[in-house]
């Protein structure tokens, strides 16, 4: 499962809204005599046609002229809210595009910051990583330069501007110029057109737009400075979520003098986790349903039973919550792979323990995004991901269903391991490799069910769906948000690091919603080829090694039933039904439920036994099938089919 709680945009705004929301830092004198000025008051004439210089000479100009001239580190005290929540926020940065941001936001506290090189992040649990993924390198660099002065150099920093625009906007005239800063992602800065002031800034962060509005401009010293500002995220397909938006106001800003490096440096974690055996290894049993990971744990000191997803967080449900004493508060939004985004609160827990490995003092996110029995075929309470895998080394042995999460000062690499290097744009590791001589980039998601999705805009951009001729577009799989629709192909030789994976099933994304809507990776890597290999996770020195188990050279097994099944009540209700496929041939429909294969219940057996028996029974076998469409009972024969070939056509 990959997730995107809502949150993120906590720790990518903050700094950016401290710097005028995409402006320079403000340059002040001293904290006092923060005067409001109206729009009208700071009015430049504006000049016909201008250049990009000319823009940012009158936004220089207007918002205080050679004060700018004169280096100063901010800091600012304010609020931030979301998602009914609002906490705190103190940022500091200086002239040359340096930051640091602290906030809390109910339950929860974290920072993030950047050392004029690298991005970094604490998260509520307090695990620290720095962001050095090419997506991250890029956000960070296109923040600092808009929280520097580049924009007032002769040269803008090395940054290229488009000529500007003249938009008119619900009545209001703008001057609009994209800006793309050296090695960064472009930014759309919207000048007001009547008082030569910043006003907005566009920004697109993985699949979605980013719009930070700025107003309420004070004068701070010799400075303007904007006092409050909004930021909106909008998907792909051009859905704005209220609960995703962040709104920050401040109160007071004070310069200060220059502070020492190490005031923007990534800070050491906190010290919250441990494993309880002295030896420093807890191992846990798990089973492996649907290529998913289930241990046992508990919260509170109350038993629990949990997802283990790299692509997830601390999440439990509602009813979880209940059980385990902890309540939750604020409404955000959880964003996964299907279409829908259901609510997100934030609660303390004292404890998680996975086994012997122990976090202390954890926040917990609480959403009924997943509903585990219907789509599963078995309970769990949650998931565990991103703070177990920051904390401990850990080794998922999927061949003996075995997790093994090691203290870090005594983990030994494993021998013989093929050896990937991984890097970080979020919390999820991702990864460099080739696909049939394709570069591509992969989250790695112990979470997800399949072998790999690739995303909607790689396989535009690579015209794979000519490429590889897949099957009909259907219902691949289910997680945080609802269902996820592609068209399956089995690719060639996946290549990573010194290591060939062969045959492998590929799911060809097209959505415009999602996860898998995003431009900022290539695709997912999933169970179904981790499956393959003992697989540990050492996120301090960010390297994945993978050890083949008897499986590594067998194809991937794929549906041959051409429907989506979950489970019901009354036995397995049909969700989806492949166009021209076995179970259409067989006139199943959407909405009908498969009381009896060959002549066993379904409720006898669990879903996931169903789903391995439909995809691992041979093509050309008949079953015996009793469907119930309403209150109608009525017999049908499904006969299986392979919905893609065994192994890549050869090209």
């Amino acid at each position: 499962m990959r997730t995107n709680l809502g949150l993120l945009l906590l720790l990518s705004t903050s700094a950016a809204v401290a710097g005028c929301a995409s402006a320079p830092a403000p340059d002040v004198v001293n904290g006092t005599g923060e005067t409001p000025i109206a729009s009208s008051n700071a009015t430049v004439a504006p000049a016909p046609q201008p250049t990009a210089g000319a823009v940012f000479a009158r936004y220089k100009e207007a918002s205080g002229g050679a004060a700018w001239d004169r280096p100063q580190t901010l800091e600012e005290h304010g609020t931030m809210s979301t998602g009914g929540l609002s906490g705190p926020l103190t940022v500091t940065q200086d002239d040359r595009g340096r930051s640091v941001d602290h906030y809390e936001l109910g339950p929860m506290r974290g920072a993030d910051g950047f050392d004029g090189t690298h991005a970094w992040r604490s998260d509520p649990g307090g695990e620290v990583a720095a962001l050095d993924a090419p997506e991250a390198r890029a956000i960070a660099r296109t923040n600092a330069w808009l929280a520097s002065t580049a924009m007032f150099q002769a040269d803008l920093g090395g940054a290229v501007a488009s000529a500007p625009q003249r938009r008119d906007e619900a009545g209001h005239g703008w001057d609009v110029i994209e800006v793309t800063p050296t090695g960064g992602k472009p930014a759309t800065l919207w000048f007001d057109a009547s008082t030569g002031l910043l006003g907005k800034t566009v920004t697109r962060q993985g699949g979605n737009t980013v719009t930070t509005v700025s107003d309420d401009y004070r004068r701070v010293g010799d400075r303007l400075v904007p006092f409050h500002a909004i930021t909106d995220s909008t998907d792909p397909a051009g859905r704005t979520d209220p609960r995703d938006r962040v709104e920050v106001r401040f109160e007071r800003v004070a310069a200060i003098a220059a502070p020492a490096d190490s005031l923007f440096a990534m800070p050491a974690m906190s010290a919250v986790a441990r494993i309880a055996d002295p030896s420093g290894v807890a191992r846990v049993p798990f089973e492996l349903i649907n290529n998913h990971i289930y241990a046992a744990g508990s919260v509170n000191g109350k038993r629990a039973r949990f997802l283990v997803d790299t692509g997830g967080v601390n999440i439990v449900s509602p009813r979880a919550a209940k059980r385990f004493g902890v309540t939750a508060v604020g409404k955000l939004a959880t964003h996964g792979v299907g279409d829908e985004a259901p609510d997100l609160g934030l609660a303390n827990a004292d404890e998680i323990r996975l086994g012997g490995a122990i976090l202390a003092k954890p926040v917990l996110y609480v959403t009924d995004a997943l509903d585990f029995g219907s789509l599963e075929g078995t309970e769990a309470d949650g998931v565990v991901g991103y703070e177990i895998f920051r904390r401990f080394r850990v080794t998922v042995d999927y061949a003996k269903h075995m997790l093994t999460l090691t203290d870090p000062a005594k983990f030994q690499p494993p021998a013989g391991a093929h050896v990937v290097p991984f890097e970080q744009a979020d919390r999820i590791p991702t990864i460099e490799g080739t696909l049939d001589g394709m570069p591509v980039r992969l989250s790695v998601d112990t979470g997800s069910r399949s072998s790999l999705t690739l995303n909607s805009p790689f396989v535009k951009e690579h015209d794979l769906i000519n490429r590889y001729h897949p099957a009909p577009e259907s219902i691949s799989g289910w997680g945080a948000g609802g269902p996820h629709r592609a068209q399956e192909a089995r690719t060639g030789t996946l290549v990573l690091g010194d290591l060939a994976v062969k045959d492998v099933a590929t799911e060809l994304s097209s959505g415009t919603k999602g996860a898998f809507a995003s431009d900022a990776e290539s695709g997912n890597l999933g169970g179904g080829v981790l499956k393959r290999f003992a697989v540990t996770f050492d996120y301090d020195a960010k390297k994945m090694y993978l050890v083949p188990n008897a499986t590594a050279g067998k194809p991937d097994d794929y549906d041959r039933s051409g429907m989506w099944i979950n489970q019901a009540q009354g036995g397995l209700r049909i969700e989806d039904v492949v166009p021209d496929g076995p179970a259409k041939s067989a006139g199943l429909s959407v909405g009908d439920e498969i009381v009896s294969i060959d002549g066993v219940p379904t409720k006898r057996r669990r879903l996931y036994d169903w789903r391995i028996a439909l995809r691992e029974l041979p093509a050309g076998k008949s079953l015996a099938l009793v469907v119930r469409t309403g209150s109608v009972e009525r017999r049908t024969s499904l006969v299986l089919a392979d919905q893609i070939p065994l192994h890549a056509p050869s090209r």
